[in-house]
Order: C-alpha cells, then sequence, then structure tokens
C-alpha cells in the first residue's frame, strides 16, 4: 500500500511539473516576441525621423528643403467668401508679432511650398508668380536665414506673389492668405510688395487685408508705415546696368530731370529751371518712340539718349512727387552713382531705418522745389565727392540685386527681434574700404575706462579770484587727474605757482603767445588723458547736489565724498558717449524763413542741438582736429572775432560723428537770473547776431547742416519726484 501512495505521488510531481513548464514557455514566448515587435517599432522611427523629419506638432506635413520647381507647383482651391481682416494699422513690434516664436539666435524664415491659388467658384487664379518674385524666394532659400521646419521658423514667407498690385485680383489676394496653413490672422508673416495702390487714390499700401502681417513695403509713406514693425524697401527696376563711375569733374551737369511721370506742377517748375540755368539743369522727357530706354530732351524729340546710363552725366539726379509715392527711378540714379534730390514729401527711404540718407542724399520741400539750384550750388565740391562715394558704396552694399535687396530686408528685421546682434549705426553707413571714414574715429569700447579720469583745462584771463575758487572745488572731484591753466593774457604774467591754492592733484600753467578762444582746444602735451573737460573761471555757481550727482556710479565713494563736485557727473555720462560733447547750458539752431539763414537760439525749448563749451566734456581727439583739421577758414574765423569757438567745436563733431551733444541736468545758463544789466542788452544782441551769423558760415562751409537735434537730457533719478526729502540723494539740482 506504500508503494502505491508513492508511485502515486511520484506522478502528481510529475504533472505538476510538466504543467508548470508549458506556462514558462508561453510567457518566455511572449516576452521574446514583444521585445521583437519594440525594436522592429523602435527601428521604424528612427528611419522615418531621419528621412522625413516629422514635426511633433504639424503631423504629416513634410520638412524636407524646399525645391522651387515650376513644373511642379501645387494648385489649391480658395474660397472666396473667406472671413478676411483688413490691415490693422495700429500693429506694433510688441504686439504684432509673436516673439516667442523666435527662441533661435538668429532669425529663421520658412517658404510656403510653390501654390497657384484658384477661386473654387470662378477658376480665377488669384496671381502669377514673376521672375523677381521668383528671386527673392531664391534669395531667402538660399539664405542664411531659411529653414524647412515651420516648427522652428520665426518668420513665414508666402509663395503668393503680391510684388505689384496691377496684376493680381485684390480680394483673392486676401482670401489666398487666409487659406495658408499658419496664417493665425498674419502674425509672423512677412509680405513683399513694391507697387502698391491703384487708380484713381493710388494708396501707398497695398490695398489687400493682411491683417497682422510685416509688410516689406516700396512707396510707404509717414501715415502708412508703421515704425519699428514694417521695413520700407526699395522698388526694383528691371532697367539697371552696371556703372562705372565718373569722377564728378567730368559730370557737365549739376542737376538732371529724367523721370517720365512727374506732377505737372512740379514738371513746370523744373521746366522753368532748365530754361534759367540752362548749362547747368538737363530736362528729360520721353522720346517719340516712346521706349523707356531712351529719353529726350524736352525741346529735342528726336535726341535719344541712353537710359538710364544718360544719369552719370550729372551730379544730382531730381526724384519729383508723381501719382505713386515710391518710384524705380531712385535705384536707377544710384546705379549712376548720381546723388540723389529728393523732392517728395512724407515718402518712406528704402530702410531709412538703418541707412542714413543724409549722407548720400538731398532732401527739399516740394513747395521750396523752386530754389533747388540754390540749395544744390551751396554745396562744396568736397561734399558733392563724398557724398557721391557714399551712394556708390551703398548701392552696392544694399541695392545693386534683388538678392541684396530681400537679405538687407532681413537683416533689418533681425536686429529688431535680436537686438544685441544688430550692427551699429556707424557699421551700417560706414565704407567699408575708407580707413579714414568720416563717422567716429575712436573705436572706442562702449564705456571709457574710469580709472584713467579727466584733465580739466581752464581758460582765464585776469579773474585770479575766480579761478583760486575754481580750482579749489576742481581738486576734489575724485576723477580728476590733473589740471591745467590756460593764461590768455600776453600783457601780464600768471601769478606765481605758490600763490596758488594748494591741492593733491597735479597743476601746470602755460601763458600763450596770442590771445585766441582756440587755445582752450589745443591738443597740449600736459593733457594725458583721454577726457578733457574744457571749463571758464568763472563757473563757480553750480549746487552741491549738481557737484555730487553721478557718484552713485561708485558706491565705495558715496559716504566720504558728499561735497563732491558736479563735474564728476558730467564725467560719468561722457564715459558712457566718448564720442559726444557731454555739457549743461544748451542752444539750438533754427531756420528762419524770413532771411533764409539759420538763426542761433538761447531760448529754452524742449529741443538741443548745442552745448557750451564753457564747461564740457570731450574727448582729446576732438582738440587734434579742431586744431589741425578744421575745414575752410573756421577756426582763423573763430580767432579773428573772438566768438563762436563753441559753435565751432559742435560743428566739427556733428559733421563726424552724426551725433548730437548730451546735456547734463536742467541747468541752462551760468549767469545770476536775477540780475540785470541795461547797458549789455544792445552787446547781447550783437553778441546773439554774430552768433547766428557764425551758423550761418559754418553751414555753407561744411555743405550741409551737420547739427542734429534731440529731446535729450540726463537727470539724476527721483530729483523732482514727490518723496520726502530723505529718500533722495539730490535735492538741490539748479533749474537754471
Amino acid at each position: 500500500m506504500n508503494k502505491f501512495k508513492y508511485l502515486l505521488s511520484l506522478v502528481t510531481q510529475s504533472r505538476t511539473i510538466s504543467h508548470t513548464s508549458t506556462k514558462e514557455q508561453i510567457l518566455n514566448f511572449l516576452t521574446y516576441a514583444l521585445l521583437v515587435f519594440v525594436a522592429l517599432c523602435a527601428g521604424f522611427l528612427l528611419w522615418d525621423l531621419s528621412n522625413n523629419q516629422r514635426d511633433g506638432f504639424f503631423h504629416g506635413r513634410d520638412s524636407r528643403t524646399l525645391v522651387l520647381d515650376l513644373g511642379h507647383i501645387q494648385e489649391v482651391s480658395i474660397n472666396p467668401e473667406a472671413d478676411q481682416r483688413a490691415r490693422n494699422v495700429n500693429c506694433t513690434f510688441w504686439d504684432c508679432l509673436n516673439i516667442y516664436k523666435c527662441e533661435h539666435d538668429r532669425l529663421k524664415v520658412y517658404i510656403y511650398p510653390l501654390q497657384e491659388f484658384v477661386d473654387e467658384k470662378s477658376d480665377k487664379v488669384a496671381t502669377t508668380l514673376s521672375s523677381e518674385y521668383f528671386q527673392i524666394l531664391e534669395a531667402v532659400l538660399k539664405s542664411r536665414y531659411y529653414t524647412s521646419n515651420p516648427n522652428e521658423a520665426c518668420l513665414f514667407l508666402p509663395s503668393l506673389d503680391l510684388l505689384n498690385q496691377n496684376i493680381f485680383d485684390k480680394h483673392l489676394a486676401g482670401a489666398s492668405l487666409v487659406s495658408l496653413d499658419f496664417w493665425d490672422r498674419g502674425a509672423n508673416h512677412i509680405l513683399f510688395n513694391m507697387l502698391p495702390g491703384g487708380a484713381p487714390s493710388y494708396n501707398t499700401v497695398m490695398d489687400v487685408n493682411t491683417d497682422n502681417a510685416i509688410i516689406f513695403g516700396g512707396g510707404f509713406d509717414s501715415w502708412t508705415y508703421r515704425p519699428g514693425f514694417d521695413v520700407s524697401i526699395p522698388v526694383w527696376s528691371p532697367r539697371l546696368v552696371q556703372q562705372h563711375a565718373h569722377p564728378t569733374a567730368q559730370r557737365k551737369f549739376l542737376l538732371i530731370v529724367a523721370q517720365m511721370n512727374i506732377l505737372p506742377r512740379f514738371l513746370r517748375t523744373l521746366r522753368e529751371l532748365a530754361l534759367a540755368h540752362s548749362d547747368q539743369v538737363l530736362v528729360l522727357g520721353p522720346c517719340e518712340t516712346l521706349d523707356l530706354l531712351t529719353r529726350c530732351p524736352v525741346s529735342q524729340h528726336h535726341k535719344a539718349l541712353e537710359y538710364p546710363r544718360l544719369l552719370s552725366r550729372g551730379k544730382f539726379c531730381l526724384v519729383g512727387k508723381s501719382l505713386r509715392l515710391g518710384q524705380p527711378d531712385l535705384m536707377e540714379i544710384m546705379s549712376q552713382y548720381c546723388i540723389p534730390v529728393i523732392a517728395v514729401d512724407n515718402y518712406v527711404l528704402p530702410f531709412e531705418d538703418v541707412i542714413d540718407w543724409s549722407l548720400a542724399s538731398v532732401r527739399i520741400r516740394e513747395s521750396e522745389l523752386h530754389s533747388v539750384m540754390q540749395k544744390l550750388k551751396a554745396i562744396s565740391s568736397v561734399k558733392i565727392v563724398e557724398m557721391q562715394k557714399q551712394v556708390e558704396w551703398l548701392y552696392n552694399k544694399y541695392f545693386k540685386d534683388l538678392k541684396t535687396v530681400t537679405l538687407t530686408a532681413l537683416e533689418v528685421l533681425e536686429s529688431r527681434i535680436f537686438p544685441l546682434r544688430a550692427r551699429s549705426s556707424r557699421k551700417w553707413n560706414t565704407i567699408d574700404t575708407n580707413a579714414r571714414s568720416t563717422f567716429n574715429p575712436l573705436f572706442l569700447p562702449s564705456l571709457a575706462p574710469k580709472s584713467q579720469g579727466f584733465t580739466a583745462v581752464i581758460l582765464t584771463y585776469d579773474r585770479v579770484e575766480s579761478l583760486f575758487l575754481l580750482i579749489q572745488k576742481l581738486a576734489v572731484v575724485p576723477s580728476l587727474q590733473s589740471i591745467l591753466v590756460i593764461w590768455n593774457n600776453q600783457k601780464k604774467s600768471p601769478p606765481h605757482l605758490s600763490t596758488f591754492p594748494s591741492i593733491s592733484k597735479p597743476l601746470k600753467i602755460r601763458q600763450t603767445k596770442e590771445n585766441k578762444l582756440s587755445n582752450r582746444f589745443y591738443p597740449y602735451p600736459e593733457i594725458e588723458t583721454e577726457a578733457i573737460l574744457t571749463i571758464d573761471d568763472d563757473i563757480i555757481m553750480l549746487t552741491t547736489d549738481e557737484l555730487d550727482f553721478g557718484l552713485v556710479l561708485f558706491g565705495k565713494y558715496s559716504n566720504s565724498l558728499s561735497k563732491s563736485f558736479f563735474y564728476f557727473n558730467s564725467y560719468e555720462v561722457w564715459r558712457e558717449f566718448p564720442d559726444h560733447i557731454v555739457g549743461f547750458p544748451s542752444r539750438i539752431h533754427v531756420w528762419d524763413n524770413v532771411t533764409m539763414r539759420w538763426h542761433y537760439e538761447s531760448e529754452w525749448t524742449n529741443q538741443i542741438s548745442m552745448v557750451l563749451t564753457g564747461a564740457a566734456f570731450h574727448h582729446k581727439f576732438w582738440s587734434h582736429m579742431y586744431t589741425h583739421a578744421m575745414p575752410g577758414d573756421i577756426k582763423e574765423w573763430v580767432d579773428e572775432h573772438m566768438n563762436c569757438e563753441d559753435i565751432a567745436m559742435n560743428f566739427l563733431v556733428a559733421n563726424i560723428t552724426n551725433n548730437p551733444p548730451i546735456k547734463v541736468t536742467p541747468r541752462k545758463k551760468f549767469k545770476c537770473p536775477e540780475c540785470t544789466n541795461t547797458e549789455m542788452l544792445s552787446a547781447d544782441l550783437n553778441h546773439m547776431r554774430e552768433r547766428s551769423a557764425c551758423i550761418d558760415r559754418f553751414s555753407k562751409i561744411y555743405g550741409r547742416m551737420p547739427l542734429r537735434t534731440v529731446e535729450f537730457r540726463a537727470d539724476p533719478v527721483l530729483f523732482r519726484d514727490n518723496f520726502p526729502d530723505k529718500l533722495k540723494r539730490y535735492n538741490d539740482i539748479g533749474s537754471l
């Protein structure tokens, strides 16, 4: 019996083992099958990503590099009744551009595939692709801006050709835009248009419902242009030819007018000028053949001249008012290195945000067209040569072909989105090959070194008492390195050095050979710092807080030097603007329409264009320029008349840097406001007349008005706010 139980137990165990083994085999098989399936899926996904680059947000969209194949243009049916939104005239960079799409460190542009948009009801085509727009698309495609992935794009460029409003259906164009996959009310979309508007209104922006899209437009006026959002581009001309520059001396005519569509009232004025200045003005019109590549003199229709090459015979070429604001004539003029004369009010010039057109063109009001010859004759031959070189450089740098225009427009937009990567105004406008370019020649770091300090140059005659008081106040300024006293009196020797106040800073005295105002700007070898403070010997009336303003930038000095001098304030501002003149009382130049001359104005206004150098900082480079490179006879005239040396210095710096001066604090004058001297009224009047004559004379020598007007002032924070005095650092800031 026991054996039977033993055998039965063996059979039972055998069956259990057999059953367990079968389950394990099944589980192992399923595990291996699952692993194989996962491996296959992973391999398939990797292959799919490497070949098709599928996007996580736009499933099914092919992000392969676009091929501009005109033989494979996709036809897209559009609904003409689709909801369209008109152009948002209030768009700004901050509310119509989704900046969060621009996450990369450079601009990325996605180009839509080539598509032909057709009305689903009438089979009418919205627009056809022109060769010019094909070149624009190709330029973007081959540039550093292009991306094939719409998910990483900052901007979107439709393949819809909107360059010329005359050749597309406005309503269907708007419906086509709405049908775009990523339109989103036009956000982050750029649209190229060169010929906007149509008869009879000829609007300066295309009549298409573009919603929040950015317009790269040719022909904006100041009313339709959205500053900081749109980009003004040139109107392209298919007639552009490569031109070898003629020397200015070989250009026979001072002014050439070859534009064919100038409004009649302006054309009459130009013909009158041609009659009065027949040897200097050439007015051309269409020939009898109406060939756009030829022009004929108004009185000789049979004498055909090749256009636009004939423009190379003129120093200046006019762009006049026509039905359309933007004209291809501007590019044709620049292609022949002729200096454009823009006689179109409110016209936003191409890339005006970055290009300084005052260096390469002359602007004149439409109402003053009759006086254009007077203005052109006043420009010196040296200035004409400089402007012609600038025209040549600008054309070859930014306008020579559609590719260059396109990439320049994108760079302008990129500089707004990524301002830290943007070029400075000087780099946008400086001729690359000219090492002695007429721009900021200092090439300094953005902030002048604090450790070097400044040299105070005091111009004095014989006011010893005020001179000594000034020296004592200057001596406590932390950034002062040394004081140089220029004794401008040849009849009397300066006081002995032992009689001067005892100070801790180096003090030197130089007696000049002649009494000249220009002596204050001479680059004396005793000046070893970059910063120079030029100051008169009677500037002693500024308040303690004016003297102390600026120490906030130096926390370690704020407790120990509570009675510091105001010049430290001005010096700190100068450190941030080392190529500017930085000073206190300001002045403005204005144009007098009655006398047709420039006028010096000392009345208090919201604008300034000059600061008085009776107390101002400037870089030592300007002392060298004033002494050795002042244009014309300005320096000699200043020394002869003992006036206007400060105006001459402001002219010099503004002409080279194209920058205005910097005014510090509200103080407008140094004299006592309560004092009145009736005997000096006539002298002051003559003084003002002479300074007005200075501005008028200097502008003629420079061939232009280089002074820049600005509404800017550097003030200490909170000094005018309604706060308790104990919370303010500077309470007693002078108002005069």
